[in-house]
Order: C-alpha cells, then sequence, then structure tokens
C-alpha cells in the first residue's frame, strides 16, 4: 500500500525533510524549461551555499534566465519591459550566481540543453554539459546517481481526492520516477517532491497522477508565482518565406512537429495562410513558382486547405499548435487502438459511429459477428455503444430494452442501430506533446480549454513522442499507425552541401544549445514510409565581415550525419536530399543557397570532383536574393499578411520602434569604421523631433545630463531618422 507524502506550507521545512531523507550528497534532478520549483531550488541551493558540508549536484536543461542587457541603451530599453513581463517570476538563484561565477565549491549545475548561445564564453558550463539526445535524459539522470527529483505541478480535489498534474513537464517524470521507485525498493534512499503552482494549467491524460507519485509536497498559496512567458519573437522577411516554404510540405490528414522560435512561429503562420486563405496562399506559391522549380511539393505536399486536418506530435508543445487548433487546423484524432487507427487511416470507418464502424471491425477480427462482455466494453470505451448500454445473460440492455448482440441478424441490427450506438468516436487525441512552453497568452489558452478539449491534449512520455520503441502507452505499431504522412519540422545553424546539417555546436568545441530531440525526430522520419524529416535553415548570417553563407563545402562540427539528409528548406526553395546520389545532393542545395555565394559553391563542389566540371545552375535558381525576396514579400505584406508578429506582440509600439532602432544600430557599429560613422552622423543631430518625444520618454532620455548620455540620445535620435528616410 503507498505511503502518503508528507505535505510541507514551509519551504524551509521541505529542504530538511530532503536531507533527512537522502542525506546531504544531493543529486537534484529538475525537468528543462518551466517545470523547475523554482522556491524550492532556491532554498536548496541557499542552504548549500551556507553549509559546506552539503554537496549539491543540481541535474537539468534549459534554465529560464529573464533578459539581461547590457549596460547604457540596453539597460534602458530591456529594464522596464522586463520588470513589466517577468518582475512577480522569482530568478533561478543558482543561475545568478552562476553568471557571475560565484557558484560555491560544494554546488555544481549540469544541463542536456542550454538556451542558444547562452553560454558560449562560460567555460565552466561547457565543461559540465552533457551531449545527449532528449529520449536518453533519463539514462543520463540515472548515470549522474540523481536521488531526489522535483518540479512544479498543478492540484486539483476530483471526487474528494487530491490529483496533482505534472503539466508542462511529463516528459522524463513519466520513465525517470518508476526506476528511482525499483532503486528505493533495493535500499537506495530516494525523494521525489512536488511543489505545487496552480498558475500551471491541469492537464490530464498521461500527465495527470495521484499523491502516491510524491514524497514530499510543497503547498502553500504565497509560492505559487507566475508562469514564465518566452516572448514572441518578431518574424522577419526571411523566416516568413522559409516559414511558406516548409508549409508547402505538409499534407492534409497527416501530422506535424514543430519547434520554438520565429521560423516555427512562420511555419504555423503560413499553414494558417493556406487554409484561411487559400487564394492568396496559391497566388504567392505561383508567383514564386516553387512547383515548378521544387517538384518535391506536388509529390509529398500540397496547396490545399485541411478539410481532414493534421495532428501534433512533438516533444514540444509550442503555442503555434494552438494557434492552429483554434484555426481548425490541429483537429486529426488519434486513438491509442491500433486496429481502430489503422481502420481511420486505410478510410473503412470515420469518426461518425455507423453499422459499418461494427463491420469494419468485424473484418479485422477486432470483434465476434455475436458481441460478447469484452466486446461491448471495449466499444463503449470508444464510444462506438452508448455508456447506457449493458451486457448481461449474454444480451444487450439499453433500458427496459433487451437486444441479442448479434450483427449477422438484420433484426437485432436493426435494433442495435436504433438503440445501442453512440454518435462519434471518443477518446481522439489531437496533440502528444513532452513540455511546453511559450507567451502567458498560450498558458491562458491552455487553462481556457473546457474538459472536452482538454482530454484531447495528452501531454507525456518524450520517449513516447521522439522514437518508435515500444512504450507503456503505446507500441511501435500503433506509434506508425498514428504519425501517417508525418512532417517532422526542425531548425539547423548550417548545412554542409556534403548533406550534414550542424545545429548544436561549433567546430570548436562550443555548444550553443543541445541535440535535443532532434535526432530522433531525423532518424524517426527515416523509419516511417510516408514521413519526412524536415530542416529549416537561413541561407546566409551577417557577420561584422559582410554576409556568410549558411551553406558551405564542409564544417568541423555536425549534428545529424550526412546519411540522414533528407529535407532542407530556405527563404529561396526546397531540396529533396533523400536518396540523392551525392553530385544531386550538392546540386540541390546550391539551388536554395544565397546566389552571392552559389558560383562559389559551385566552384568548390566541382573541383572537389563532387559535381561534374560541364554543370550548369539553371538560370530558374540563379535569382536567389535578398532583394527579389523583399519585393514579392512586400507585395503580400501590402495587402496585410505577414505581419512580424501575427500572434501578439509583448512589446508596446513606442518599444518597437526603440527596438528597430538599437537593432539596427548594433548592426552599424559592429565594426571600429561603422562606430565612427555612426557618431560623426549622431553629431550632426541638434534637437529630438517633436515626434520622437513619447520615445525619448519611454527610454528616459527627455533631459540628458551627461555627456555620455548625450551622445546615446544622439544615437538614437540619428538611427531613428535614417529608418524613417
Amino acid at each position: 500500500m503507498a505511503v502518503a507524502p508528507v505535505t510541507h506550507n514551509d519551504v524551509e521545512k521541505c529542504v530538511d525533510a530532503i536531507i533527512e531523507k537522502v542525506g546531504k550528497d544531493i543529486k537534484f534532478g529538475m525537468p528543462l524549461g518551466l517545470g523547475k520549483p523554482v522556491h524550492l531550488i532556491n532554498a536548496l541551493y541557499k542552504r548549500a551555499k551556507a553549509d559546506p558540508s552539503i554537496k549539491l549536484v543540481i541535474a537539468t536543461a534549459l534554465s529560464l534566465e529573464k533578459p539581461a542587457a547590457g549596460p547604457g541603451l540596453e539597460t534602458k530599453f530591456l529594464g522596464p519591459f522586463v520588470d513589466r513581463l517577468f518582475g512577480d517570476i522569482p530568478d533561478l538563484e543558482y543561475m545568478v550566481d552562476l553568471r557571475k561565477n560565484a557558484l560555491p565549491s560544494n554546488v555544481e549545475v549540469t544541463e542536456f540543453f542550454f538556451k542558444a548561445g547562452s553560454f558560449l564564453k562560460d567555460n565552466k558550463q561547457q565543461q559540465n554539459y552533457i551531449c545527449t539526445n532528449y529520449t536518453h535524459a533519463v539514462r543520463e539522470l540515472v548515470a549522474l546517481g540523481v536521488n531526489a527529483v522535483s518540479q512544479i505541478v498543478a492540484k486539483k480535489e476530483i471526487n474528494g481526492e487530491p490529483r496533482y498534474s505534472l503539466s508542462s513537464n511529463p516528459d522524463t517524470s513519466l520513465d525517470l520516477v518508476p526506476i528511482l521507485r525499483e532503486q528505493e525498493k533495493k535500499g537506495r534512499k530516494i525523494a521525489v517532491i512536488a511543489e505545487v503552482n496552480n498558475n500551471l494549467p491541469f492537464m490530464v491524460n498521461h500527465a495527470e497522477v495521484g499523491e502516491e507519485e510524491f514524497d514530499l509536497i510543497l503547498e502553500n498559496p504565497d509560492y505559487e508565482y507566475p508562469l514564465f512567458g518566452a516572448p514572441n519573437m518578431a518574424i522577419m522577411p526571411a523566416d516568413h518565406m522559409i516559414g511558406f516554404n516548409a508549409s508547402t510540405l505538409l499534407r492534409d490528414n497527416g501530422t506535424l512537429q514543430v519547434g520554438i522560435g520565429s521560423l516555427g512561429s512562420a511555419l504555423v503562420y503560413s499553414a494558417i495562410l493556406r487554409h484561411k486563405n487559400n487564394d492568396v496562399y496559391n497566388e504567392l506559391m505561383d508567383d514564386l513558382k516553387l512547383e515548378e522549380r521544387f517538384p518535391i511539393i506536388s509529390e509529398i505536399g500540397g496547396r490545399d486547405t485541411f478539410a481532414k486536418g493534421l495532428y501534433g506530435c512533438s516533444e514540444m508543445m509550442v503555442d503555434g499548435f494552438m494557434h492552429l487548433y483554434k484555426a481548425g487546423i490541429l483537429k486529426r484524432e488519434v486513438f491509442d487502438n491500433v486496429d481502430l487507427q489503422m481502420l481511420l487511416n486505410e478510410e473503412k470507418i470515420t469518426q461518425d459511429v455507423t453499422l459499418g464502424t461494427l463491420d469494419a471491425l468485424i473484418e479485422k477480427d477486432v470483434l465476434s459477428s455475436t458481441l460478447r462482455a469484452k466486446d461491448v466494453e471495449f466499444l463503449k470505451q470508444y464510444g462506438i455503444l452508448k455508456d447506457s448500454v449493458e451486457f448481461k445473460g449474454g444480451s444487450l440492455l439499453v433500458g427496459d430494452q433487451t437486444i441479442e448482440p448479434k450483427l449477422k441478424d438484420e433484426s437485432c441490427r436493426a435494433q442495435i442501430a436504433e438503440h445501442c450506438l453512440g454518435d462519434t468516436l471518443k477518446g481522439g487525441i489531437v496533440m502528444h506533446g513532452g513540455f511546453f512552453i511559450g507567451p502567458s497568452s498560450f498558458y491562458q489558452d491552455l487553462r481556457d480549454l473546457t474538459p472536452e478539449e482538454n482530454e484531447k491534449f495528452c501531454m507525456t512520455s518524450v520517449k513516447y513522442i521522439n522514437h518508435l520503441f515500444d512504450h507503456e502507452f503505446g507500441n511501435q505499431k500503433l506509434k506508425v499507425a498514428q504519425r501517417q504522412d508525418a512532417r517532422f519540422i526542425n531548425s539547423t545553424m548550417m548545412y554542409t552541401l556534403g548533406g550534414a546539417a550542424v545545429s548544436d555546436g561549433l567546430d570548436n568545441g562550443k555548444v550553443v544549445s543541445g541535440v535535443g530531440g532532434q535526432y530522433n525526430f531525423v532518424a524517426m522520419a527515416h523509419e516511417i514510409d510516408d514521413a519526412r524529416s524536415v530542416l529549416k535553415l537561413k541561407s546566409h548570417r551577417m557577420t561584422a565581415d559582410g554576409p556568410k553563407s549558411n551553406i558551405m563545402m564542409s564544417y568541423g562540427h555536425c549534428t545529424i550525419p550526412r546519411h540522414l539528409r533528407d529535407i532542407v528548406v530556405t527563404e529561396y526553395g526546397v531540396a529533396d536530399l533523400l536518396s540523392k546520389n551525392d553530385q544531386e545532393v550538392y546540386i540541390e542545395l546550391i539551388k536554395v543557397a544565397d546566389s552571392r555565394f552559389q558560383d562559389e559553391l559551385l566552384n568548390q563542389a566541382k573541383a572537389a570532383g563532387k559535381v561534374a566540371k560541364e554543370y550548369q545552375l539553371p538560370e530558374i535558381y540563379r535569382h536567389n536574393t535578398p532583394e527579389n525576396l523583399l519585393n514579392t514579400f512586400n507585395k503580400y505584406k501590402a495587402k496585410g499578411f505577414f505581419d512580424p508578429f501575427p500572434f501578439g506582440c509583448d512589446f508596446t509600439p513606442e518599444e518597437l520602434k526603440i527596438g528597430k532602432a538599437l537593432k539596427g544600430l548594433k548592426a552599424k557599429t559592429a565594426t571600429r569604421s561603422g562606430l565612427f560613422k555612426c557618431v560623426w552622423e549622431a553629431l550632426k543631430v541638434k534637437y529630438v523631433p517633436e515626434e520622437f518625444s513619447p520615445l525619448m520618454d519611454r527610454m528616459d532620455m527627455r533631459t540628458p545630463n551627461s555627456f555620455k548620455e548625450k551622445l546615446e540620445q544622439k544615437l538614437l535620435v540619428s538611427e531613428l531618422i535614417a529608418q524613417q528616410g
């Protein structure tokens, strides 16, 4: 019999209980992102700082931090914004000290995924980084010897009993806790702790657990803080075009995985454009000659609306999935029974229940033609028979009606159709996700789901989502059946002409972010006949030395090896690399590269003997320039499409203008000559135009005092004027 957990309303007493249970050598595991128990880990960290006899290892990923600004203009801009969005959210104090290089010697922080670029200059964290696939995170935690795990949870009283939701982070907990319980049975000291925060949406299905899941529960309304919201990022023109090109690869009645960031949002926006403004969508496809230049679109994608809809299967449930749900696109339901799922895939049944549903199940040997008790329970579970139907004495009972369960008998069939059949299948899921994080509006959308809608969203184990191996929630055959026409869409930083993706690190060994689940989804796409892996890539990047191609001959690091190449999408098109020989792969990638670099890439490929010396790139692929892209983009922007913030913005209109100016200044002053030029132009500014007064007020720069402050004001005004004209 499970022992009831001990509930504490004081975090210090909860820390005392952890130390009493596992001792002073604490290896503390927390989920990535949103799910960290901030009050508990802060108290535990403070205790370790005060008591050197405690050895604390913090094992996690993606430690969320409030945006930090550099000195001067950045601080004036970001300070009020950060206070407005994050003011009531407590900091992770180990991260505050880590940034100051002030972690005590008895505390270590190790992560398997970083916020992109956040630790490039931190050698200690680079050394402590664990390189692993997301699906192997549990294995790494076990190998590390974690003996205490904790996360925030939501709580509800259901039928008089407390129930808890792992909400944003069942991703690793569902697999890790059972392993730790097995270790506990063998005498190891283990602590599983929940920190209640009812700002979390109460997600049901696999995320809902009983109190027996935990040893300790920290519950105090005073500890409940707002959830960390990741602001929407601006979708730039090139991002929008990458998203548009990727959206042409989606197939109605298929499956979608997509990641965070502007490229993910751009894909969602264009999928909604395709569904709700199909005429405009098709016009842009024709303007870009996409199907003519990239035949793969016609072969595996489409340009029609999503009549049957998509099913989401993504390690991260981004806010974009809620936008797709509201738009009527995320609506294809999958079921946890492989026979039922395959009949739906084969269109032998629909979600509308008829006698034909029963006949199809009989033909597939799922049911006996004379229903048995287990058949009736199965049919009721999925809504094929009404809940009111009972099976007693070999007959079906519905109220006062007794019906023989003989599906070959016409009279019995008629009675079953009239009295027993349900209306539609039930228990369908439109979204399986492993974790979520997003803007605050996203969390509110989840909290606002009706109970019936909530049942359609299943937060679950990342091992269930990210690969095809059998899992307690479903075996490989079921997963493949659910994931028909899957498009597993991720982003990458660079791509080599040989077909390797560079997504997580640099050639000097520095880790930018982490592998996460990218390898899992790429590999899974290769194992499912109708699935495809799609990697989105910006064709070039701006550096202090000018533009550089992100498609290159070779690179000294890779995340996805070349033998797993599939589809690469840039703002200029779609490169289909699957089952192509090396010459074809090189040419396909050069077709979607920025035209400023195509000749160089082609010459390198020819010099290496990878492309025939007589080959000439067709003229139709020779116009991949930012100017041409903007000409097409602006045509549709003028019609009211492709807004940089289509899903809302946390910045005020004034902040958007200031932010754009600051971004421009940063780019222009990246070189010494650029800095001198900006200062020279700034010194020409004699007064602040009246129209900029609200912007100066927002930056608290209306009346600068020192020479430095006056120069900063002039620099900002100079750039605002430049961007106007």
